[in-house]
């Protein structure tokens, strides 16, 4: 099997990875997450995956390079992380009771072969009506500070995620049905 790289220093990534039983190396790509002016969503999340995988190729010949990124996105308008408590109280009151878009680029390269391929896949997400209470004692745990969306699914904001529509792990940060299908592309198989 050829050496797989995760290009990123997620631990949530790593951890899907992981549990895939995949063996793979990771070397966060360094490359800066920063919007792209006039970008939709899509287009975004792609061309940041694409970037941190050139970032990272050049590190390791004959490998396959998987890199990513995952965006929040809710009225055509990216979410980010939330700078404070209080950013992230007002992200949450926002989002409670609607629903908005976690989209994740990813690409997947070989290195030796330059063969490059890139998708993105949105999930849908609705988060259930929360009391100012509860949105406090929310944030006070410091989970949302450092995560887009200001909650993490796979953590205490599974309490506050009513329901998605798609594929769960990408919420988590990478859509591993989607992954697995282009990785058996390059020789990867989990099964």
């Amino acid at each position: 099997m050829r050496k797989l790289v995760l290009a990123s220093g997620s631990p949530r990534r790593e951890q899907l990875l992981r549990q895939l039983g995949l063996d793979f190396t990771v070397d966060p790509s360094g490359y800066p997450e920063e919007a792209g002016p006039g970008l939709a969503p899509h287009d975004l999340a792609r061309r940041l995956s694409i970037e941190k995988a050139k970032a990272a190729a050049p590190r390791h010949p004959d490998a396959v390079v998987l890199a990513a990124d995952t965006l929040g996105v809710f009225e055509d308008r990216i979410i980010g992380k939330p700078g404070d408590a209080k950013e992230a109280r007002e992200i949450l009151a926002m989002l409670c009771g609607r629903w908005h878009s976690v989209i994740t680029g990813f690409t997947v390269m070989d290195t030796e072969s330059l063969k490059c391929v890139t998708e993105s896949v949105e999930t849908l997400v609705y988060l259930k009506n929360l009391t100012a209470a509860e949105i406090g004692a929310y944030v006070k745990t410091g989970e949302p500070l450092d995560k887009a969306g200001a909650y993490a699914i796979q953590g205490m904001g599974a309490a506050v995620v009513e329901r998605t529509e798609g594929d769960f792990f990408n919420v988590v940060g990478l859509p591993l049905f989607a992954v697995c299908r282009v990785l058996e592309q390059f020789d990867i198989k989990v099964l």
